[in-house]
């Protein structure tokens, strides 16, 4: 888009423009997201891999006991909810739609028989899936919105 409404952005040449944001991304931090994430997966701190993340079910420690990282200051709201909901939610889906013996027994049966392992699975996947997006947002140093 060339002309007066493109603006300061039609000075800039393609080069400019792909490699200033990856250029501030590596200087700001350079912790490398799987790192993050394999560390949220295990429930550890991001930041050192030393410390508690959690200190009761999905309640995060506000600072890391071993390094001193504010690991409250990463807000996860409903981001993991989400993807487990998505992960998980697949495991139901399928026998739902491609297994015929879903189709003709009884709803009495087929409930128990799907949410009862359902339940535990979430329980156990969803703190996990917490640590790996609190992992995520350390590694892409993302910060919490301003409160109003």
């Amino acid at each position: 888009m060339r002309g007066p409404d493109a603006g300061h952005m039609a000075d800039m040449t393609d080069s400019a423009l792909h490699s200033a944001p990856l250029a501030s991304a590596q200087a700001r931090h350079p912790a490398p997201l799987g790192l993050g994430v394999k560390r949220g997966l295990a429930h550890r701190c991001p930041a050192c891999g030393k410390g508690r993340l959690y200190r009761r079910y999905l309640k995060v420690e506000p600072t890391c006991e071993a390094c001193g990282h504010a690991l409250g200051e990463y807000r996860a709201d409903d981001g993991p909810a989400y993807m487990t909901i998505l992960l998980i939610g697949h495991l139901v889906v399928v026998p739902v739609l491609f297994l015929p013996f879903i189709w003709q027994w009884p709803v009495q049966y087929v409930l128990p028989i799907h949410l009862i392992p359902l339940a535990p699975l979430i329980l156990l996947a969803l703190p996990r899936i917490k640590g790996a997006f609190i992992g995520a947002l350390w590694a892409t140093k993302a910060e919490a919105p301003p409160v109003d």
